[in-house]
């Protein structure tokens, strides 16, 4: 089921849709079972894990957390974009907790080669709206931070491998 939207070992085909493949068993984990208590709010997934156990989470999260990464964006880069991109990742930064590459580690996700479009949806939400389920520290780390920087952001961590 999971596959229907996330795509097939996990790589999205949807570009408001996030890969799972290689992203951290433990931050798969946790984030499904946040969906599914419903402290984390996710329209689409709504009751999709409602009543699973926490074998059958754990199950998935080892799956796609064993797939191959996806690869980096080749749609056309904006060089001044992606500069731009990568020196904010490195002054913000990032590569503390997703470690240099972004590839991520424990419960911190792995931003490089996801979709751009989800990256700056999502950063964006963790910016503007820190509730439930979503990282206290990221929205620290992104106070401040404007729109065409999270484009930028985005832009960057997209074309990473």
């Amino acid at each position: 089921m999971c596959m229907a939207c996330h795509g097939p070992q996990g790589v999205s085909q949807v570009p408001s849709i996030p890969s799972l493949a290689a992203q951290p068993k433990t931050y798969l984990e946790n984030k499904l079972v946040l969906i599914r208590e419903g402290l984390r709010d996710i329209p689409a997934m709504k009751g999709t894990l409602e009543g699973v156990p926490d074998t059958e989470l754990t199950a998935l999260a080892q799956y796609f957390s064993a797939q191959i990464a996806p690869k980096a964006s080749t749609a056309k880069r904006d060089l001044q974009s992606f500069q731009r991109g990568q020196e904010l990742a490195k002054s913000a930064l990032c590569g503390t907790c997703h470690l240099p590459d972004h590839r991520g580690r424990d419960q911190v996700p792995r931003l490089a080669s996801q979709h751009e479009t989800y990256l700056r949806n999502v950063l964006q939400e963790y910016r503007d709206n820190p509730g439930p389920g979503r990282d206290t520290v990221m929205a620290a780390a992104l106070y401040g931070i404007n729109d065409a920087q999270l484009k930028d952001l985005a832009h960057f961590f997209a074309r990473s491998p």
